[in-house]
């Protein structure tokens, strides 16, 4: 009987040895997560802002409503890494009394945010266009145009792929669709594109 307990208090203290070791040796895979997270989110707000500073600029120049409204696409897509941001950096706090699962269902709240913004982009895009149908104004820089709008469809595919990667590889669902968002949008770049060739 004695020796039995001695051969169980020698497992259970190598038992209790090999799971110290191991939580000290692992890293733990939600800080691993948000951390990508987080990076994704950052390099995509980059890739949508440089995009959309540069069909910015053609706009001024052009006077084209169509790449007006692409160009506002693009920075509602931009402004769209923001909720994630705060999602994913929420998402790293440890559970407190109040929230005793931790913090990872605000992700849902970023999704709800990113609805918003896109549909409040979509209304001044609306806004502008009809405003124009009213007002006509002679385009300029066509080739200019044109070179945005692929601008526009390059930046928003690269986006589109990285977001859905990432999104993928960390179980992020609003990443996933905010990716599929950014390819939707380049193809209304596209959309300019086939626009100032009718013009």
């Amino acid at each position: 009987m004695k020796i039995s307990r001695k051969s169980d208090s020698w497992l259970e203290h190598d038992h209790s040895h090999d799971a110290h070791a191991h939580v000290h040796g692992a890293v733990d895979p939600a800080i691993f997560t948000t951390e990508r997270g987080i990076w994704a989110v950052k390099v995509s707000f980059a890739g949508l802002i440089l995009t959309a500073l540069f069909q910015s600029l053609v706009v001024l120049a052009s006077g084209s409503v169509a790449l007006l409204a692409d160009t506002v696409h693009n920075f509602g897509d931009a402004l769209t890494a923001l909720p994630l941001w705060v999602a994913f950096a929420l998402a790293r706090r440890k559970p407190t009394r109040r929230f005793t699962y931790g913090h990872g269902r605000v992700e849902d709240l970023a999704g709800v945010a990113i609805v918003l913004t896109i549909l409040f982009s979509a209304i001044v895009a609306g806004y502008e266009s009809l405003e124009r149908l009213l007002h006509p104004r002679t385009v300029e820089y066509l080739w200019a145009v044109i070179a945005a709008s692929l601008v526009g469809f390059a930046g928003n595919e690269a986006v589109a792929v990285f977001r859905i990667k990432v999104g993928k590889q960390i179980g992020s669902a609003a990443l996933v669709a905010d990716g599929h968002h950014a390819r939707v949008d380049g193809l209304t770049s596209l959309a300019v594109l086939v626009g100032a060739v009718g013009v």
